[in-house]
């Protein structure tokens, strides 16, 4: 009973708790990005005039979003390394980083995805409409008038797919990649699980999330598009 409520172990080694968490913010900070890039392509080809475009993009995200992460991390991990013999470095564990973060990547921008699409379907249509009065292009008018509106509008959502993002950074111990979550497992093995351990590492998590959703939330009011 003792054990259950013994602080020590996470006073001990608070580095190793902090190096965990380190490793969940590189992991989650590349994430995001390449997700919001993967994902604003996605909706390009989710809404564009060109039917095989459309189909693909449909096709990738309702495969992707209903095929489980670990499976998706399984094979950024397994398929591409084992059976593909692709390396991005000959370190293992920059390797094991990098798969990670392509399976997150891969994942959470289909979630971007239909988060922009929402957005996207807020735009008055008479300013696409406009848009090609005045001769310009669909990329052109997604770019300059349409996706610009689309982002201001899903702010709050695309904060909710971030902090969803942060968390399911825990699944990624699946590629091998030891972030905190796997330092947790590391101390639960070590030590037996405790009450301690599990709320040092909850309030790590809680420091990354709650800050993000403060910060969106506050973006999303400061950027709110007047109808």
């Amino acid at each position: 009973m003792d054990q259950l409520f013994d602080f020590s172990p996470v006073f001990d080694h608070h580095e190793k708790i902090l190096e965990g968490f380190e490793a969940t913010v590189r992991l989650a900070v590349v994430s995001a990005v390449l997700s919001l890039i993967l994902g604003t392509i996605l909706v390009a080809m989710r809404v564009s005039p060109t039917p095989v475009l459309r189909a693909t993009g449909t096709f990738y995200v309702n495969v992707m979003r209903n095929t489980p992460l670990t499976l998706v991390l399984l094979l950024s991990s397994l398929c591409v390394s084992d059976t593909l013999g692709i390396l991005v470095s000959d370190d293992p564990r920059t390797n094991y980083y990098w798969f990670g973060v392509f399976g997150l990547s891969a994942y959470t921008s289909t979630f971007v995805c239909e988060a922009l699409r929402s957005g996207i379907n807020t735009v008055p249509l008479g300013q696409a409409e406009a848009a090609r009065s005045i001769g310009l292009t669909f990329t052109q008018s997604l770019r300059m008038i349409i996706l610009p509106q689309a982002f201001r509008t899903v702010i709050a959502p695309l904060g909710s797919v971030l902090i969803a993002m942060i968390k399911n950074t825990t699944v990624v111990i699946v590629a091998s990649y030891a972030e905190a979550a796997a330092f947790m497992k590391e101390m639960f093995d070590d030590y037996g699980a405790s009450i301690p351990i599990f709320l040092g590492f909850a309030l790590g998590f809680m420091v990354l999330t709650l800050p993000t959703g403060f910060f969106f939330g506050w973006l999303a009011k400061r950027m709110a598009v007047a109808r």
